[in-house]
């Protein structure tokens, strides 16, 4: 069922990839799409960064008073440009990411980033 389920999801990032270049014109539109992958996977990462802080994803009951509490925005530069990141917090402050650490304006490649 794994093999399935990974076929799945590489069929469906594939149709995804091949509906998103239909827009892709330029070297511009291409900078700008991998600004938006890169955004959209490194705030899913840190959201999940801060669900291992809590102990407990969005949404879930929880017993303890640290809980989210809402995002800080910063800006990001990477090598192809900037871009506005939002930074998830919790209330009692203590969170603190690894992929985007606090105070970090500078993103270089996702590949020395990928944590096992």
């Amino acid at each position: 069922m794994g093999k399935d389920r990974q076929t799945m999801k590489n069929e469906e990032l594939q149709a995804i990839a091949q509906l998103a270049a239909k827009n892709i014109k330029t070297e511009e539109d291409l900078n700008d799409f991998r600004q938006m992958l890169t955004k959209i996977t490194v705030e899913a990462a840190l959201n999940a960064e801060l669900d291992d802080h809590l102990g407990f994803a969005k949404h879930e009951a929880s017993e303890t008073n640290n809980n989210r509490n809402g995002y800080g925005s910063k800006m990001l530069q990477t090598e192809s440009g900037q871009f506005e990141l939002d930074t998830p917090r919790d209330r009692s402050g203590s969170f603190k990411p690894h992929l985007v650490k606090k105070h970090q304006r500078r993103f270089t490649s996702m590949d020395d980033k990928i944590l096992f």
